[in-house]
């Protein structure tokens, strides 16, 4: 399945926080939101697994409105690991993964053979088979994101939104999980903040500047220097990645593009949890 996005725009409090935003994630595709904090990258997929209403626009699934979707077949076709997680879950991990079966459940119907087997390798697909009994709370944040990760697996959705997914995790898991998304050849709309990472995996790239898509492509056509300078405010080189091929950009630690340092704005969808308002 294919996520289309058209013309869309979320507004807080009167103030437009995405503007006319169109892009694609096509079918079986790593498709990467990238740009600097503030710039939309989460309130746009919040609106694909609808947590919020976007003021005008849709997010279409195959040609469908997934608005017009019950909730829960929308949640057999799109998983989300979100940027918020929620409050500690006192719960065991692997009854946190099972609660990504709950679309295919009726109400208080227990889980069968079927869905052990598929909690058992949602888990195994992130390393964390050996940590089925351990308490949600006992783990460390990069745990917790494997897990809540295999809880999304655990949907067997045909489209995974991911926002941050990265977060938390060092260095190996940050590639195993990366791999393990490329593997999979899922639809997968994701934002990143390591455009490195973004490189590597991505097939496609949507870069977002103050609320709008300024650039779209593979990585190779989007990520160039002059882009780099004028959305991400840094002096950068981009050249062939040794072991990949892939584009590795190379920043300039010392100064940014324009010589100062300027601090970075919070996207607002991070301080608001509620419906954005519409001015339409």
């Amino acid at each position: 399945m294919r996520i289309d996005i058209e013309d869309l725009r979320v507004a807080y409090a009167g103030r437009t926080v995405v503007a006319d935003a169109h892009l694609i994630a096509a079918e079986g595709e790593i498709t990467g939101l990238v740009g600097p904090n503030g710039s939309g990258k989460s309130t746009l997929l919040r609106t694909v697994y609808r947590h919020l209403k976007p003021a005008a626009g849709r997010v279409l699934l195959d040609g469908a409105d997934l608005r017009e979707l019950s909730p829960a077949r929308s949640a057999r076709h799109v998983a989300a690991l979100p940027q918020e997680r929620g409050g500690d879950f006192e719960l065991t991990v692997r009854e946190v993964v099972a609660m990504g079966r709950t679309p295919y459940k009726r109400a208080f119907a227990g889980e069968d053979a079927a869905d052990r087997d598929i909690v058992a390798r949602s888990l195994a697909d992130v390393g964390m088979a050996g940590h089925a009994d351990r308490g949600f709370t006992e783990l460390s944040g990069g745990e917790r994101q494997r897990v809540l990760l295999a809880r999304a697996f655990a949907q067997r959705p045909d489209v995974l939104v991911l926002d941050e997914p990265t977060n938390h995790l060092d260095v190996r898991h940050q590639v195993e999980l990366l791999a393990l998304l490329r593997g999979r050849r899922r639809t997968t709309l994701v934002s990143l903040h390591d455009l490195n990472a973004a490189a590597s995996v991505c097939d496609r790239l949507h870069i977002l500047h103050e609320g709008r898509v300024v650039a779209s492509g593979t990585p190779r056509e989007v990520l160039r220097p002059a882009l780099l300078a004028e959305v991400f405010g840094v002096r950068a080189a981009v050249v062939e990645h040794p072991l990949t091929g892939d584009p590795l950009i190379a920043f300039d630690h010392r100064e940014p593009a324009d010589g100062r340092a300027e601090p970075e704005a919070a996207d607002p969808a991070d301080e608001h949890q509620g419906q954005p308002v519409s001015s339409s």
